[in-house]
């Protein structure tokens, strides 16, 4: 449904999307997942034909952006990260005035408008001026306009930016709703769980280049499979432990460092138990004990440099 090889666009000497290559198939949420800057809304821009590629190649539900920019409009809903809604406007009018953008007739109108609020739980507020709309409605609001004409594929730019919580879960929800009934759903976002939730496939992106790409199992592979079992120890006692624990099952080896003793493994729930029991034989607690697997976090740290909510 969505086809991108080696997209460059530049801003004179700024590269901001450097030779992107992905595809999305149809009835697919696939998640552009990266930092403030790394190329997400230039991509979707380009995608949605608002900004010219300055090399490579785009289409989108079998449309070149390019050279058929009015049929892949047709085809495409945007949700743009800054709101598209007007405030002096109620919710009604402004969905009245996108679907009459987008070419529906009175009836069309009507019968969708009255669908839109019922799908965005804002029925209630449909004559409610929109100044006066959480941030949470806002956004729903937001995604009901880009949603009115029927689009093929949903273009989501950052949908959940500066609104608490429950009104991100609210979205969120309605967004799987709206791919489980088949609708195509590009989603950026810089939250690493919005991704792990909603995405089947996920391309890491930094610098306007891609970083990974695959499912999240794909992508946690990439840094290994081992766990790390961390926990206090002395200097002394761990000398002890060094030369005992890789006899254990699936250790790889073992490390200290300023009195924190590491043990990585394949399993870290096999190996508790026999540190357990070698502790309890030397008579030393076991302290501030920490598991960690693999998880996108890691991954996404070693790729781009920066935790996930920079």
């Amino acid at each position: 449904m969505i086809k991108v090889q080696d997209l460059v666009k530049k801003y004179g000497a700024t590269v901001a999307v450097d030779r992107l290559s992905f595809s999305v198939e149809r009835g697919e949420l696939f998640g552009l997942l990266g930092p403030n800057g790394a190329g997400k809304t230039t991509t979707i821009s380009v995608l949605s034909t608002l900004l010219p590629a300055t090399a490579g190649s785009a289409s989108v539900a079998g449309f070149d952006v390019g050279n058929d920019p009015d049929q892949v409009r047709r085809r495409i809903g945007v949700v743009p990260q800054e709101l598209a809604v007007y405030e002096d406007l109620s919710a009604t009018e402004n969905l009245r005035f996108w679907g009459k953008l987008y070419g529906l007739d009175r009836t069309q109108l009507n019968s969708r408008v009255e669908e839109m609020l019922e799908a965005v739980d804002l029925a209630g507020h449909a004559r409610q001026r929109v100044s006066s709309f959480s941030g949470g409605m806002k956004r729903r609001l937001n995604l009901a306009c880009g949603l009115m004409h029927r689009p093929e594929v949903l273009f989501l730019d950052e949908p959940t930016v500066g609104i608490d919580a429950q009104a991100r879960n609210n979205i969120l929800s309605l967004i799987r709703r709206l791919n489980e009934g088949g609708l195509t759903i590009l989603y950026t976002t810089h939250y690493l769980e919005e991704a792990e939730q909603l995405c089947h496939r996920i391309g890491v992106i930094d610098h306007g280049e891609l970083a990974s790409l695959g499912n999240k199992e794909d992508l946690i592979r990439q840094i290994g499979d081992e766990d790390s079992v961390r926990f206090e120890l002395s200097g002394d006692h761990f000398r002890l432990l060094e030369a005992l624990a890789p006899g254990w099952p699936d250790v790889q080896g073992v490390t200290w460092n300023r009195g924190l003793a590491q043990i990585r493994c394949h399993d870290g729930a096999k190996v508790i138990p026999l540190l357990q029991e070698w502790l309890s034989d030397q008579d030393l607690p076991l302290e501030h004990l920490e598991v960690e697997r693999p998880n996108l976090e890691t991954l996404y740290l070693n790729l781009t440099g920066r935790a996930h909510r920079e």
